[in-house]
């Protein structure tokens, strides 16, 4: 943790995040070739693009135009930094446009990443785990913390809270300050947030591409994680994507796979192994010769059976 702690800044939270329009608001809108943004020197929270909803924008800006101006920042040479806007860039280039409209301000490079951040959120298409991402880093650089840092510190308030501890004082500092931004962008507690939304960066793989892709709710993703093996989750992911299935009905799968009699022994042998190889590695059996020789055997036998 940072020995300087920092708080939030009220100035950006009235400027960025009461009026969605705020970072624009009083500023002149100028032209700018397309050629001039840097697509690349900003965080982008977004990382996947809907074909369909890109294929519609285009549709709109070859018919109408840009009709909402860019947010970009000036660099050096004549360059820009996008700041918000890219799905509008994207369609500007592929409709063939070679200017945008914009607005250009003087934005720090930390007030460059809380505003390209907070203009995401105040959106309505981020995806579940965009949106996580997204105000996690929007909270690790507000407070100078890293995400580990962040998500550490919510869980440890969380663990305190159920054993009647009280908070340590940097714990304490950093949760109202975390507490404060949750309530600005107004659509999680810091507890709705630490249950529903944390958990998914750590879905698996597979999970986390159809959640980014929207192929998938986020509460049937959670319900899918469930099932340990990947072959088993990823075949049933497939078919929830395929045939549409509600969540009782991918709990309903679910509930097969475990009763099925085959697996559940299968399981049940993996888990038994499990158990053998902790005691082993805690040593137990291998202090004697006689007993070291009976396992050494025994192993032996089990791969010449599994081979």
């Amino acid at each position: 943790m940072p020995k300087e702690r920092k708080t939030l800044s009220d100035a950006v939270i009235q400027r960025f995040m009461v009026d969605p329009d705020s970072t624009k608001a009083d500023q002149p809108v100028t032209t700018i070739p397309l050629s001039s943004i840097n697509l690349s020197a900003r965080r982008q929270p977004r990382r996947y693009f809907d074909p369909d909803k890109m294929a519609q924008l285009v549709a709109s800006v070859k018919e109408h135009g840009i009709l909402e101006p860019v947010l970009v920042r000036p660099l050096k040479n004549g360059q820009y930094e996008l700041i918000a806007g890219e799905r509008r860039v994207r369609a500007a280039k592929e409709s063939g446009l070679m200017d945008i409209p914009a607005v250009s301000r003087d934005f720090s490079d930390q007030e460059a990443i809380q505003v390209s951040l907070i203009e995401n959120l105040q959106r309505d298409d981020l995806n579940p785990v965009e949106e996580t991402e997204a105000i996690l880093e929007l909270l690790s650089v507000t407070l100078g913390l890293t995400s580990s840092e962040v998500k550490s510190i919510i869980y440890q308030a969380a663990n305190a809270k159920n054993r009647g501890q009280e908070l340590k004082e940097n714990v304490f500092f950093y949760l109202e300050q975390i507490d404060a931004y949750l309530k600005v962008i107004g659509r999680f507690s810091i507890d709705s947030f630490r249950t529903s939304r944390l958990p998914l960066l750590n879905l698996p793989a597979s999970l986390l591409e159809v959640l980014r892709e929207g192929k998938l709710e986020y509460t049937k993703a959670r319900t899918l994680a469930r099932i340990k093996d990947e072959r088993m989750r990823d075949k049933l992911l497939q078919k929830a994507i395929d045939q549409s299935l509600s969540l009782n009905e991918i709990r309903s799968e679910i509930k097969s796979l475990s009763s099925d009699p085959e697996e559940t022994v299968d399981q049940a042998l993996v888990d038994r192994l499990s158990r053998i190889m902790k005691q082993l590695k805690q040593g137990n059996g291998l202090n004697h010769n006689s007993k070291r020789e009976q396992i050494t055997k025994l192993l032996d036998q089990l791969e010449e059976l599994v081979a």
